[in-house]
């Protein structure tokens, strides 16, 4: 096994070692595989991955700045408890942004393009109708959370506004997804929640398509806002946290 050392790395090896690191604890973050608010050891992480230090300190400061994972200085670095506002205002921005593309869509969008998303809408539907089940597998959860920011992001292209729509997939669907269901635990979604916004955004005048999707976006957000609330009290709950990991031998000692 590799073990996790402070060795310098070529820096076009410590990029692509970072790149995949990224991906590795970003997705298990995602899957809930690192809940809210554990507390994770960088030297752990590099051991797991069978990595050197140098990516996987670069891959953290990525997923920090993107609001996946937070540190403290003398306490460590934790995947990141969303307080409200943070919740309010990526609402408020992601639903200004697919609110237009959905307006755009119905404008530019091709009939195939808009018959490709009407499927979409409808087999997205089938696949979250498998994740109603108590043992739902994570990966195959996921999986159909990909599928669905692929749907979004099929909309910012039929919007044809390349800038619109990589805003759109940096304010990422999947950290909404993972909100949904590693916080609030989503309630079940009706057999044709996404079938019915892909009708209104293929069949419909842009003001029908802009309601649609806000009536979209805004779905589960008081649900999500209520749970963060139970999330992090007490110094942030990083007191909480600390002692937790101390336990499982999992403290940050970076």
């Amino acid at each position: 096994m590799v073990k996790a050392t402070d060795t310098k790395l070529p820096k076009r090896e410590v990029f692509s070692l970072a790149h995949k690191a990224y991906d590795e604890i970003r997705d298990k973050i995602l899957k809930g595989e690192f809940p809210v608010g554990i507390v994770l050891s960088r030297r752990k992480v590099a051991v797991d991955l069978k990595m050197s230090l140098p990516p996987v300190s670069e891959a953290f400061q990525q997923l920090e700045s993107e609001g996946l994972l937070e540190s403290k200085p003398r306490v460590g670095t934790r995947v990141r408890i969303p307080t409200e506002q943070d919740v309010r205002d990526r609402g408020i921005i992601r639903e200004a942004l697919e609110t237009q593309a959905a307006r755009l869509f119905t404008e530019r969008a091709s009939a195939g393009e808009k018959q490709e998303l009407r499927r979409m809408g409808r087999h997205l539907d089938k696949l979250y109708a498998c994740c109603e089940a108590e043992t739902v597998n994570r990966n195959f959860l996921f999986s159909v959370n990909t599928f669905h920011m692929d749907l979004h992001l099929r909309i910012a292209e039929g919007a044809q506004c390349p800038v619109l729509r990589d805003a759109i997939e940096r304010e990422q669907v999947l950290i909404f997804n993972w909100l949904y269901d590693t916080v609030a635990q989503r309630r079940p979604l009706s057999s044709n929640f996404h079938a019915k916004l892909t009708a209104a955004l293929a069949t419909g005048k842009p003001e029908v398509a802009d309601a649609a999707m806000r009536e979209h976006i805004r779905f589960g957000l008081n649900e999500v806002l209520a749970k963060i609330g139970d999330f992090g009290k007490g110094e942030n709950g990083w007191r909480l946290k600390k002692k937790r990991t101390e336990r499982s031998g999992s403290i940050d000692q970076s």
